[in-house]
């Protein structure tokens, strides 16, 4: 969130900054044009080190260190210029003027010292904190869900059968991707051990990418399948007795794991493109762009999808009660138990583990069952590891759109209009080759569906998306992230606020998504007019006139809400959606 901090105030500066502006004055655009380039400069620093660095922990800390300094000189600036758009008299805004000017000068500063402060960072390259969380979790994935069953996988273990075994004798890369967690590595090695498979094939390899791609450690892996040896050479040498291993023979490699279509180009160098022998090569990755990169016409990558409740309760028993079946007493409490596991066997699995840790009475499920949220909260940490390098992975432009998505009721279907519109009021959305930012906002949410994170909902009859949603645990996940970065926090009441100290001074978004009981909106309109902060103001689901509320929040950018009388949005210079309900008259005056 640290890149959408400096988004948000970059896009402040901008509006100030325009030749026709008549807020602030004139001497106060050089100090401005200074921000405005060490802020760019950080974004830059960001997007870079995110793709080059090995070392997330530190990168953590520094996203960190510029949020909370960012985070204060939006405060500082919106404060200000809010007490010039509201003064009613010129005295008024004289002062607020020299206020904001003087804010101005520390904000300069704080930022100048910050990026400079950035510069002198060193990052540990060598990577090992990141690259054995990586390897850590790729081995909790496979040793979690394999233990030799396809429960679920019959059809797509059959289909990952034909393609191997089709007649095309040109070299074929199969690729298989989905969500962490779904069973892809489980497909593959079932697929790989099996005799039948095998005896097709003269050679076999199986190479474990992971997150960081390590060229050397794959060509060992490689030479290790093949040759049997081990031994210490050259990576020119490595590649040299792997493709002579491979020339001329029928080989099945698979490449598990795998994150960048870089990583491939580099890796599918050294295996020999014989025309005449069907060799193959299997391969899994979370992201469906690298599938698509690595695919051969004749063979669309293979998406693993989610099992059906039939699937999941028979993978849960197989694992719980190995081959007893599970006693009628406790069936009916145990599929709604598995029915929250939303088709993951990941986390199916993950609860028979922890239902096996109790004695399989009906009162300990029944229990389970009653609290199915806390209970659940367990079954999050532990898939967390796998699932949050999905996370780490994501460019700096797409994290925070993926971590708003995690503020929407569970189980709820998200309306794609709407969250749009919200991505463009926060300042997620950059311009992108004079695309329209609704055309930008949609290929974002392409790119986390294609990374395996937002699932498409219903199309429309044109083939477009109404509405997409989240698997529970990646809901879990924005919700834990984003309670770590301070950025989001969802209430009991269904309202997300961007601070869990002292929110009325910081929050810039306020919203409810579902109907609230009958006292809280006695007390709605003096709890939002205390954000006066406030960018976002999503309150259509609560019964209340928010019409002396609306015209205060001059920083608006998004607001739908309830009202009962005319109100002037004069004052409300950055407001790009408003949705109002129940509206006898609007008057609208507008400032240019």
């Amino acid at each position: 969130m640290a890149y959408a901090a400096l988004s948000s105030l970059i896009y402040t500066l901008e509006q100030l900054m325009k030749p026709n502006q008549s807020l602030v004055c004139r001497s106060c655009t050089q100090h401005m044009e200074s921000i405005y380039q060490n802020l760019s400069a950080m974004q830059v620093f960001l997007e870079d080190t995110t793709k080059e660095t090995k070392d997330v922990e530190t990168l953590k800390v520094i996203e960190k260190r510029i949020r909370d300094v960012i985070y204060k000189a939006e405060d500082r600036i919106d404060s200000s210029l809010r007490s010039i758009i509201l003064a009613d008299r010129e005295d008024k805004r004289q002062k607020a003027c020299i206020s904001f000017y003087e804010e101005l000068l520390k904000v300069e500063q704080q930022v100048y010292f910050l990026n400079k402060e950035l510069m002198l960072i060193e990052f540990n390259n060598h990577g090992s904190k990141s690259a054995e969380l990586a390897t850590m979790s790729s081995s909790l994935e496979k040793s979690t869900i394999e233990e030799n069953t396809i429960v679920g996988m019959e059809d797509d273990f059959n289909t990952i059968l034909d393609r191997l075994t089709a007649q095309t004798k040109k070299l074929t890369v199969i690729p298989i991707f989905g969500m962490g967690g779904i069973g892809k590595t489980t497909l593959a090695r079932k697929v790989y051990d099996n005799s039948y498979i095998r005896s097709r094939f003269d050679k076999h390899a199986w190479v474990t990418v992971s997150e960081k791609y390590n060229e050397r450690q794959m060509l060992l892996e490689v030479v290790s399948s093949i040759t049997g040896s081990n031994q210490e050479m050259s990576n020119d040498r490595l590649m040299e007795i792997v493709y002579r291993g491979l020339k001329g023979r029928r080989f099945l490699i698979v490449i598990d794991d795998i994150w960048s279509t870089k990583a491939w180009d580099q890796m599918q160098r050294i295996f020999p493109n014989d025309d005449n022998n069907k060799s193959r090569i299997l391969l899994t990755t979370r992201l469906k762009y690298v599938a698509d990169y690595v695919s051969c016409p004749d063979f669309p990558p293979h998406c693993k999808s989610f099992l059906n409740l039939d699937d999941s309760w028979n993978l849960f028993t197989e694992k719980l009660f190995k081959r007893d079946p599970c006693p009628l007493l406790l069936e009916e409490t145990g599929k709604h138990i598995v029915q929250q596991c939303r088709g993951l066997p990941l986390s199916v699995v993950v609860v028979a583990g922890l239902l096996g840790k109790m004695d399989p009475t009906y009162d300990n499920w029944k229990k389970v069952e009653e609290n199915l949220n806390s209970f659940f909260g367990t079954v999050s940490e532990q898939c967390q590891s796998i699932l949050s390098l999905s996370y780490n992975y994501l460019p700096q432009y797409l994290k925070a759109c993926f971590l708003y998505v995690g503020g929407f009721p569970e189980d709820r279907k998200i309306d794609v209009s709407n969250l749009i519109r919200l991505w463009i009021a926060e300042q997620f959305i950059r311009e992108r080759s004079n695309k329209r930012l609704e055309m930008v906002a949609k290929e974002y949410l392409e790119e986390l569906i294609d990374r395996s994170l937002i699932l498409v909902g219903i199309r429309k009859a044109n083939g477009r998306m109404r509405t997409c949603k989240i698997h529970g645990l990646l809901r879990q996940l924005c919700l834990r992230e984003a309670h770590t970065e301070n950025v989001l926090h969802v209430t009991n009441r269904n309202v997300p606020v961007s601070s869990k100290d002292d929110p009325t001074s910081v929050t810039r978004t306020f919203i409810s998504k579902q109907s609230i009981s009958s006292d809280f909106p006695k007390r709605i309109g003096s709890i939002v007019s205390q954000f006066k902060l406030l960018k976002v103001l999503e309150v259509l689901s609560i019964d209340y006139d928010f019409s002396f509320v609306i015209p205060q929040l001059v920083h608006l950018r998004y607001v739908a809400a309830r009202i009962m009388m005319a109100l002037s949005l004069a004052k409300l210079r950055n407001l790009q959606t408003i949705i109002l309900q129940r509206i006898f008259k609007l008057r609208k005056n507008r400032q240019s």
